[in-house]
């Protein structure tokens, strides 16, 4: 005799997933409603292409009504380049591109030079320059506090001062879901719709959705050094030290980001399970295994932070 079904009638359970789309969903039609010029940060990783899916689902059947931005340091992967632009064309959305080197060029910002070099720091400027000249009162970004310890104590609705800047110690109070949205002409609001989400809660809305990926979030060949126990990819814009020595390796990625200091996994992992189950049985979050610019100093990312970074 089965056991009966002792769950109160009427009553509706979501899934993890579920709710993790209901809230950020629900943040993202507040953003809609109390801001008047939100964009989305979209730069082909598999964090925005998860937050790309949540807008559409949650304007649809109307289009999303605002545009998507992607901070370009010049640096990026050719497959995640590629994969940007023909998943904006799907969507049907105003690609914007903050350009590092435009930057650079104009004199604005100064390129750093040497072994450790990496442009990645100078995507705050870019990204400043570029909420000011479109007058952005909201940015959408795709961070969750899993990732990494200063992602972990900010808050979904960021507040950033005139000068694009955090502070972590006057953050606004979140309760019970309701939002402070209130800003003064030239600040802005960073919106994290993903906080509560984890790495494998990200993989898991993928294969949910079936969503379309980079080829590099899959195990492929790929000739890579060793610097720092970080595997990265031989490329034009990084200095190679002799003592570096190049060998081919079959690897993905968990993250990308600038060539310059995004590192692979080795991994055999092709299919959506295979990286589920990987993820699953690590102990060491993406950006900490693979984020070369998260180990300049323990407070690394803080420090971006506080500066206007993502």
């Amino acid at each position: 005799m089965s056991q009966a079904n002792t769950a109160p009638r009427g009553r509706y359970q979501l899934s993890q997933l579920d709710f993790l789309e209901a809230e950020a969903i629900f943040i993202m039609r507040e953003v809609a409603a109390e801001f008047e010029r939100p964009v989305l940060l979209f730069s082909g990783g598999k964090d925005s292409i998860v937050m790309l899916r949540l807008a559409e689902k949650a304007f649809w059947p109307g289009a999303i009504p605002f545009p998507v931005m992607h901070v370009d340091t010049g640096h990026n992967f050719p497959e995640v380049m590629e994969f940007r632009d023909r998943r904006v064309a799907e969507a049907g959305v105003e690609l914007i591109v903050a350009s590092v080197q435009e930057q650079i060029d104009a004199g604005k910002v100064v390129e750093p030079t040497g072994r450790w070099a990496s442009r990645n720091r100078l995507q705050t400027a870019a990204l400043l320059e570029a909420i000011e000249t479109h007058r952005f009162d909201a940015a959408f970004g795709g961070a969750r506090r899993d990732e990494e310890k200063a992602r972990a104590k900010e808050r979904v609705f960021s507040f950033r001062d005139e000068f694009g800047q955090w502070d972590p110690k006057a953050q606004r109070p979140e309760l019970w879901n309701v939002y402070n949205t209130r800003i003064n002409m030239g600040e802005h609001i960073r919106v994290f719709p993903l906080s509560n989400w984890t790495e494998l809660d990200v993989w898991g809305y993928i294969a949910r959705e079936k969503l379309d990926l980079p080829s590099i979030y899959f195990s492929h060949k790929r000739q890579v050094f060793e610097r720092d126990g970080i595997l990265l990819s031989d490329n034009p814009f990084i200095t190679r030290g002799e003592d570096e020595e190049l060998f081919e390796a079959t690897v993905r990625y968990r993250t990308v980001g600038d060539m310059t200091c995004t590192g692979a996994v080795r991994s055999s992992a092709v299919e959506l399970d295979e990286i589920m189950a990987e993820i699953a049985a690590t102990r060491i979050t993406e950006r900490g295994q693979t984020r070369a610019d998260d180990r300049s100093s323990e407070a690394a990312m803080e420090d971006r932070k506080r500066e206007g970074y993502f």
